[in-house]
């Protein structure tokens, strides 16, 4: 049996005698009453697990009891002994919270097996609500990391928004941590038990998106064998979140349009309306505005989405919460902040990181690696950021650090990178610790052919 603590309440001494000794035997603490009055003066100095209490006392009954429990202690199960039960007692106990009754005399084994099932349901709702703790401790404020002006400036954004409902749009470049941004807004607002339903809008066709979103209807297309939910429908009264949205094709967002303002899907191949409770986070790394004045990116549906608009730095403008964010990650990979060598934490804070905090965890990850569980040394960061430091510039050509701009410095590390990799895009991309498209992106923003 599992251990708990017990209260029974019997206005015969020999009753509770012999279940106290019968419990403890088995593990659990035991405290007695002899009146109902005498229970409630023990649920005043003590919290229990289960309350077992006698229908029919003088003074208080067991039934007066049951409803006093009730009102001090939801969580606490109440059972009911009883001589004279009939289906009247039994339906008024249960109407009033109790969990179960029992009819004198009864079986020990019968009463044993009843209080177990309560505990065994206790441990289980204690577990469900240590994991629902573990998962809103990791999607908080807590695990964003950073102390500098900009990043307090997030915190507090998010905190204001989150106990709304209003629409949010979180913006920055890849790899700043928009995700968590919108998880964060998730977990400490009162939508924290209902889903948190996440696409990536620029990962997925157009039709395959469409139907992710709003769900479709048996027959809806081929190989539609069966009625699906969309991501909208799941979500419930959670939170959907939307991941470059920027990216969106301009039939989805006139289909997103219409759901925002009617609160409102349809299924592909449906007919019938469906109301949605979803909260709509949405993120991206374009700039929205540009695209709505080149007909990219419907005006409409920015100014529905722009309601609460969140900016995260790019990491190169936040330099100072680097050391704090290494500590996470090193923590996160069961090491130990103090396993890098100053100067190679050094070498990172000058770093320019295109791909922000999601390449620095990657280069962390890798650097632990290649410590094979020693102190990060400079020779176990990528060759791309040594070489940053070690650029093969001649003396006649070189520019002075403080001379150049961040786009500057990205030129010359891509120009670098691509050297290395024998003008190969892709392993370039590799070195830098980002992906091919980011690659591109940047180079057509800075304007390298």
């Amino acid at each position: 049996m599992n251990k708990g603590k017990l209260l029974i309440v019997d206005d015969e001494k020999r009753m509770c005698a012999v279940l106290k000794e019968v419990f403890e035997r088995r593990g659990c603490s035991v405290t007695t009453a002899d009146s109902g009055e005498a229970a409630m003066a023990a649920m005043d100095m003590d919290r229990f697990d289960i309350v077992i209490s006698d229908i029919k006392m003088p003074g208080m009954s067991g039934l007066q009891v049951l409803e006093r429990v009730k009102q001090q202690s939801p969580e606490t199960e109440v059972l009911l002994m009883t001589a004279y039960a009939d289906a009247q007692t039994a339906v008024e106990a249960m109407k009033k919270g109790a969990y179960d009754y029992i009819i004198k005399p009864f079986e020990i084994d019968d009463l044993r097996h009843k209080v177990n099932n309560i505990l065994e349901k206790h441990k289980l709702q204690m577990e469900n609500r240590d994991l629902k703790q573990q998962l809103k401790k990791q999607f908080s404020l807590d695990n964003m990391v950073g102390k500098s002006g900009a990043m307090q400036k997030v915190y507090q954004l998010v905190e204001k928004v989150a106990p709304s409902g209003a629409t949010v749009i979180v913006r920055g470049e890849s790899g700043t941590g928009k995700e968590l941004v919108a998880k964060a807004i998730h977990q400490i607002s009162n939508r924290a038990d209902e889903p948190f339903m996440a696409v990536n809008c620029s990962a997925l066709p157009e039709t395959l998106l469409e139907s992710e979103l709003f769900g479709y209807e048996k027959g809806a297309f081929t190989g539609a064998d069966k009625q699906k939910q969309g991501l909208f429908e799941a979500a419930a009264n959670g939170t959907i979140f939307l991941d470059e949205i920027g990216d969106m094709t301009p039939a989805i967002q006139v289909k997103l349009l219409r759901v925002l303002q009617t609160r409102e899907i349809v299924h592909l191949g449906g007919t019938q309306t469906i109301p949605i409770g979803a909260r709509t986070i949405a993120a991206t790394n374009r700039n929205l505005e540009q695209g709505v004045k080149e007909k990219s990116f419907r005006e409409d549906l920015y100014y529905r989405i722009n309601v609460f608009p969140i900016f995260l730095p790019p990491l190169r403008d936040r330099r100072e919460d680097i050391p704090d964010l290494v500590a996470h990650f090193l923590t996160q990979q069961q090491s130990h902040p103090e396993n890098i060598d100053p100067k190679a934490l050094k070498l990172l804070m000058q770093y320019a990181w295109p791909g922000n905090v999601r390449e620095l965890e990657n280069v962390i990850e890798r650097a632990l690696i290649m410590a094979a569980g020693g102190i990060i040394t400079i020779g176990d960061l990528p060759p791309h950021i040594r070489g940053e430091a070690e650029m093969p510039i001649s003396v006649e050509t070189r520019e002075p650090d403080d001379l150049l701009s961040i786009d500057d410095m990205e030129r010359r590390m891509i120009r670098k990178a691509l050297t290395k990799a024998e003008g190969n895009k892709t392993k370039a991309a590799e070195m830098l610790g980002v992906t091919r498209r980011q690659l591109y992106s940047k180079m057509e923003r800075l304007g390298m052919e």
